[in-house]
């Protein structure tokens, strides 16, 4: 048996009345295997507790097979729940830590033929004597899981199980949820802030920021076309470059993109989604791309859709089968602080003055219907205490403005000038608010909503 579980205006507020979850709502369909990603702090392991009963919903209603859920006991719910730090009985064996479940909700049966049937699913009948000291991390994490596979639950909620092993056993444990879930047809929520395991695992990723839902869709759709910069930049290996630019559409010449030194030249005829950039003219955007979106490359290589920049390699990383290029090309880099900072900035809504235009409202309005910028066009390390001494990259930032990935049989050495190629189809524009203006959005907002 498996059900679907619906999230309808969701929101959850500890101490001081701050939100860690905001009016979040999310429809899980029965057998579905849907990742909650993010960044530390939020709010995913509170939506899976309020989906377990473990915290209460404070606004809200939790749906559970369409019935109304919102006060249901965690334990009437038919649900099991994998910790991030295995939460095994350290006085108990393997084989009780399976069973104890099973012992509390039918205590009258024996529970000996399910635990042995789960541990033959999973490979640990060699381990069932054995207490938790005596097993390695990932035998744990096994152990777990087996405890809660063996309930046959309605759903499985799983909170980073994986977080606390290493990058080997991680990969390996992760084919083998993969299977499992499969196998077994159970709907499955799956913490994690690991974007790899999010894009390997899930049919359905849901991006979250500061507790708002930024996006849920495919694996392949959030990262073909993330809805703002925030899900652009979370999402990827390496992340995607996010450069500041400005548009420039004259009516007697050819649509560019001002990278500061250097500039995109939009190739024409202009596709739809270039010609609705005319209305961006003279503003400051966001230009992203991921590394695969640019190859170095002869001018004279260059395809259908390639314009021409340069760059200057200033770090070379080898990875072995590929390897990562950092070049400067006189671009200034958009900031993106909520990869580092959790909780997003809250837009004030300042009162209209009177005579603006009607811009000016559908500007105000708009504005208000964001739950804040996700990014920030002013990089702290611009401004040092003397205007005039050299910018000092932030901690943790790599030098270049633009990463580039290639193969490792190009030779490449620091202060190389190098021509690349960018091709102008996968490039994407997000405004000021870092929204994606380009590749147009589907659905355009209403204004009324």
């Amino acid at each position: 048996m498996t059900r679907a579980i619906s999230l309808h205006d969701v929101s959850k507020s500890y101490a001081k009345g701050v939100r860690v979850v905001d009016r979040l709502s999310l429809d899980i369909g029965p057998g579905e295997f849907l990742v909650l990603l993010g960044p530390s702090g939020c709010g995913k392991s509170t939506v899976l507790r309020m989906i377990a009963g473990l915290e209460e919903i404070d606004e809200g209603e939790l749906h559970l097979d369409g019935e109304w859920a919102n006060d249901l006991p965690p334990s009437g719910r038919d649900m099991a729940m994998v910790f991030q730090n295995f939460a095994l009985y350290p006085s108990m064996t393997s084989r009780d830590n399976i069973g104890f479940p099973l012992r509390i909700e039918t205590p009258g049966e024996d529970p000996r033929p399910r635990v042995d049937a789960t541990a033959r699913m999973l490979g640990i009948e060699d381990l069932l004597d054995r207490l938790p000291a005596q097993l390695s991390g990932g035998e744990r994490q096994r152990v777990a899981m087996g405890r809660a596979i063996a309930r046959h639950p309605s759903a499985f909620l799983m909170d980073e199980p994986l977080s606390n092993l290493d990058a080997k056993l991680r990969n390996h444990l992760r084919a083998e949820i993969t299977k499992l879930t499969r196998e077994l047809g159970v709907t499955t929520v799956y913490v994690t802030h690991d974007q790899a395991e999010a894009m390997s695992l899930g049919d359905r990723v849901a991006v979250l920021r500061g507790g708002v839902l930024q996006q849920v869709g495919t694996p392949r759709d959030v990262y073909a076309l993330p809805r703002n910069v925030f899900v652009a930049a979370f999402i990827g290996t390496p992340r995607i470059n996010l450069l500041r630019g400005v548009v420039r559409a004259p009516l007697d010449g050819a649509m560019t993109i001002s990278l500061g030194k250097q500039y995109l030249r939009l190739p024409e005829p202009l596709s739809l989604d270039h010609q609705l950039l005319r209305v961006q003219q003279g503003r400051e955007v966001i230009v992203g791309l991921r590394s695969e979106a640019v190859r170095i490359a002869k001018p004279a290589s260059a395809r259908p859709g390639e314009v021409l920049i340069t760059g200057l390699v200033e770090h070379v990383e080898f990875q072995g089968h590929e390897v990562l290029v950092h070049f400067n090309t006189g671009s200034r880099p958009a900031v993106v602080p909520e990869l580092e900072s959790p909780r997003p900035l809250r837009r004030v809504r300042r009162r209209r003055r009177e005579g603006g235009t009607v811009l000016d409202r559908i500007r105000e309005r708009a504005g208000a219907l964001r739950a804040g910028p996700v990014v920030v066009l002013e990089d702290p390390a611009d401004v040092g205490p003397d205007p005039s001494a050299e910018p000092v990259p932030p901690e943790g930032r790599l030098p270049g403005d633009l990463i580039v990935r290639t193969t490792p049989d190009i030779d490449l050495r620091q202060g190389m000038q190098v021509p690349l190629l960018v091709d102008i189809g996968h490039l994407f524009v997000f405004d000021q608010h870092g929204e994606r203006i380009c590749p147009a959005p589907a659905r355009l907002p209403d204004l009324e909503e």
